[in-house]
């Protein structure tokens, strides 16, 4: 029998694996991937973790406490992306890593339960440098370490119908002087949403929390918004009001572009992100101001 536990998951893998075995040669990945594994395994262990298992490029950990964790999760990023860093042949590598605190079953050393899927799905949402935390896991970090996380957005996790959102922590002291204030979380899930304002191709579209909540965008002449094209799915994607938050739910076979108007770029595929401030929308491709295809969305206030 299993024992129940409350634990920190971190899931960290090495990012672009697969480009390194084209360019290295099976050896030479292999040898550079092995060097990010025992750095992220040496981290863990420097931090009161311990190794689950290695699952090729990636490593599972658990640490009695979510500070722990996330001291463990910025020395590995630390010290792969440092310049004294190096795979073979000088390669420079990548990792993303993934964080959540939870109930967890422990048995044979191995463990189990939802806790360990959300702390995977994190490292699924992370890109490369990054390491991604949920809120509630944010909440058990200490002042300093509160002090230097972002909400980037918001996942769905499969098989449950609540959204996480999703914080990144920012290891980087050049991106952590940047921050705004810090976040009050006693009251961030309380801001009013605005209204999302969506034009296309002359028709506009509002959605607010006391009119329209949710659009569905395609090729089919059904959809609140129709646009024709050959890599557009019938029902591409959808815009919903959840919980104060816009979000833009693909269902497609080619994925959603999001560019938004302050450089942030980003590719959703049968997956959910969230929309803010303001830019363009692009099913099946990236839009840029001026395609006939392109979606403009501005989040504003009512």
């Amino acid at each position: 029998m299993g024992t129940e536990q409350e634990l920190a998951i971190v899931f960290a893998d090495v990012v672009g694996s697969t480009q390194l075995y084209e360019s290295l040669g099976d050896d030479g990945a292999r040898e550079t991937v092995q060097l990010c594994v025992d750095c992220m395994k040496e981290a863990t262990t420097e931090f009161h973790g311990e190794v689950i298992k290695t699952i090729g490029d990636e490593v599972m950990s658990t640490f009695p406490t979510a500070d722990d964790a996330i001291n463990a999760a910025s020395q590995m990023q630390q010290r792969i992306s440092s310049s004294d860093f190096t795979g073979r042949d000088d390669v420079r590598v990548s990792i993303r890593i993934g964080c959540h605190f939870g109930h967890v079953a422990v048995e044979k050393n191995d463990i189990f339960g939802v806790a360990v899927n959300i702390a995977n799905r994190m490292t699924s949402q992370a890109k490369a440098g990054q390491i991604i935390t949920t809120a509630g896991t944010v909440k058990l970090l200490n002042e300093d370490w509160q002090s230097v996380v972002r909400q980037i957005g918001v996942a769905t996790l499969r098989g449950q119908m609540d959204e996480v959102a999703l914080y990144e922590v920012l290891w980087q002291p050049e991106d952590a002087t940047s921050m705004l204030p810090k976040i009050d979380w006693s009251d961030a899930a309380a801001d009013k949403p605005g209204k999302l304002v969506l034009r296309f191709q002359g028709q506009e579209v509002v959605l607010s929390h006391d009119s329209l909540r949710s659009v569905t965008l395609g090729r089919a002449d059904e959809n609140d918004v129709t646009i024709k094209g050959n890599l557009i799915s019938r029902v591409h994607a959808r815009i919903e009001l959840k919980k104060s938050r816009y979000m833009i739910i693909d269902e497609s076979t080619n994925g959603t572009f999001v560019q938004r108007d302050d450089g942030e770029e980003v590719y959703v595929r049968r997956d959910t992100a969230q929309l803010t401030g303001t830019g363009l929308i692009g099913l099946g491709r990236v839009a840029s101001r001026g395609m006939p295809l392109a979606i403009e969305y501005a989040l504003e206030a009512d």
